[in-house]
């Protein structure tokens, strides 16, 4: 690899990081979350009323509860953008990235369970739904307090050399870029079978499927410039973590909750353990 493809990976990431992270790009974002969410009311509606075209209808979700898991999705994939221009930072940064994702997908899921419940709510005797929000909303929960504490056991790793750094830290966003193509390449199909009535696939299950082989990249550029054991362990583990998580969610009710909070116990252990014997240790 020339060091002009590093030169070009930087130039093509940064100004695309920077826009994303711009605080007005961020309020619009917002903003267009808002008016998806009260526009899937609005259609619901429509359409229990008979106002919407026959062709439009028949799409259309006949419960308002259903509104929740569009607006929860369009989360999802702005989160699964903010990971993306996370990855190259390091990857402890980008596995803590992957469980906020996880914990909101479980949130999403216990959401999902409304659609069986009657408007307005109520309780109609069936416990099964119950059981699974319960279980989708105390596996987040659990999730989400492994994340705080994995977040305060990392520790500041040692700089590399400037000019290794540089080409690892290219090298990385080179395959942040090509995610984001994959992202956008997987959202637009969704959309394109969406709209033709065709059967949809499972969106984020799939890119988690595509995560696991760009880890097991970025654990082999690692290697390239960060060959000792302890990294290379350490970072193979983290790529295991994102198979643990693409586990859970392809795994039915109650059981993803527990692969979820399994993953999430494995990343503080291993960090644990590496920060104990390597404590000064790289963070990439």
């Amino acid at each position: 690899m020339s060091y002009s493809v590093y030169e070009l990976a930087t130039y093509a990431f940064d100004p695309l990081h920077a826009f994303w992270e711009n605080e007005r790009t961020q309020r619009a974002v917002a903003g267009a979350l808002i008016a998806c969410f009260i526009a899937a009311l609005i259609g619901v509606e429509l359409g229990r009323q008979g106002l919407l075209p026959a062709a439009i209808a028949a799409k259309t979700p006949g419960s308002h509860y259903a509104a929740v898991g569009i607006a929860f999705t369009l989360v999802l994939a702005l989160e699964v953008v903010s990971f993306i221009f996370v990855l190259p930072c390091s990857f402890a940064k980008s596995v803590g990235k992957q469980f906020e994702i996880l914990c909101l997908i479980l949130m999403r899921n216990s959401f999902k369970e409304l659609v069986n419940f009657p408007e307005p709510i109520s309780f109609t005797g069936n416990m099964t739904p119950i059981y699974q929000i319960l279980s989708d909303g105390m596996g987040a929960f659990i999730v989400f307090v492994l994340l705080g504490v994995y977040y305060r056991i990392q520790k500041q790793g040692t700089p590399l050399i400037p000019s290794f750094k540089f080409r690892y830290v290219a090298s990385k966003k080179l395959v942040a870029l090509l995610l984001l193509f994959i992202f956008a390449g997987l959202g637009i199909y969704d959309l394109f079978l969406l709209s033709h009535g065709k059967h949809t696939f499972d969106f984020f299950s799939t890119f988690y499927t595509v995560l696991i082989f760009s880890d097991i990249l970025l654990v082999l550029i690692s290697q390239r410039f960060l060959p000792t054991f302890h990294a290379v362990f350490r970072n193979s583990g983290f790529a295991l973590v994102t198979l643990l998580i693409r586990l859970a969610l392809a795994s039915p009710p109650f059981y993803n909750a527990a692969l979820g909070v399994v993953s999430a116990a494995f990343a503080v252990l291993l960090t644990l353990a590496y920060n104990s014997f390597h404590g000064t240790g790289k963070q990439t």
